[in-house]
């Protein structure tokens, strides 16, 4: 599975740079979001990639959603998509933002890739294994190595939401003494803790499944977790509740390294 979403991560990458390379327009959607054919162009190349080697296993696209399609995952895996993460930096010219792909089994998020096209990073994971790769300027894979949470230390480093940032981080920050943190798009958060580089991100505002399901697989790939405040897996496949919209994410906190609880440092 990890070979097509690399195929198809690499395709719609590379479609990305040629837009941003001979410039577009900036639409906005309903819910205030941007979109651009940037987005449009990649989610076609990963729904066609899926469509030829799953068939059977149904998609829940950003892009798709928005236009009202909205497949029946009802007791079924499923492929979550966000095809351009971080549109807004992608707007702005930023390098942070990220294709990501991943298949959800029994509400939790089993595989998965991110890729950063124009850092020429990706990152993969699947049952217990994570990798981050090298991608040339041809689109190819020049090198993988194998990445891991690290232990965390005493002097953690915290990962925020480059444009949603929110009172209730600070206080978090606070409460387990925590110093030092970095501000950064897209779901390479998840990355970062993924590969050890980072050790905790708490979000405490909005966030769609498609936002999170990849970067949450490569993060538990690699012996990190995703929890809700309450302490509990952050799950996927939230559709029906009377609360929120479907595939809304409630608030959570993402932990690299052995420390997954929410106990005051």
């Amino acid at each position: 599975m990890l070979r097509t979403f690399e195929k198809a991560a690499l395709e719609a990458g590379r479609a990305i740079i040629t837009v941003l390379r001979e410039g577009f327009p900036v639409a906005m959607k309903a819910d205030a979001s941007p979109v651009t054919v940037a987005d449009e162009e990649a989610e076609r190349i990963i729904l066609a990639h899926l469509a030829r080697d799953y068939p059977e296993i149904p998609v829940v696209a950003e892009e798709s959603v928005a236009a009202g399609k909205v497949p029946d995952i009802a007791g079924r895996g499923f492929f979550l998509v966000d095809p351009l993460d971080g549109t807004r930096e992608f707007v702005d010219g930023r390098q942070e933002f990220t294709v990501n792909i991943a298949y959800i089994e029994n509400g939790a998020p089993v595989a998965g890739i991110v890729y950063a096209p124009a850092l020429g990073l990706a990152f993969s994971g699947e049952r217990g294994h994570a990798e981050r790769l090298v991608v040339m300027d041809d689109f190819t894979v020049g090198a993988r190595s194998a990445i891991t949470v690290r232990e965390q230390p005493d002097d953690r480093l915290a990962l925020a939401s480059l444009r949603h940032n929110s009172p209730e981080t600070g206080s978090f920050l606070a409460d387990h003494a925590i110093f030092k943190c970095t501000n950064i798009g897209s779901s390479l958060k998840f990355c970062l803790l993924a590969e050890g580089k980072a050790d905790v991100y708490p979000r405490f505002t909005r966030t769609m499944e498609w936002d999170t399901a990849a970067g949450d697989a490569v993060l538990r790939a690699a012996g990190g977790s995703t929890v809700t405040l309450d302490g509990t897996p952050l799950t996927y496949g939230k559709t029906g509740t009377a609360a929120d919209f479907d595939f809304a994410n409630p608030n959570f906190i993402s932990w690299g390294g052995r420390k997954r609880v929410l106990e005051p440092a």
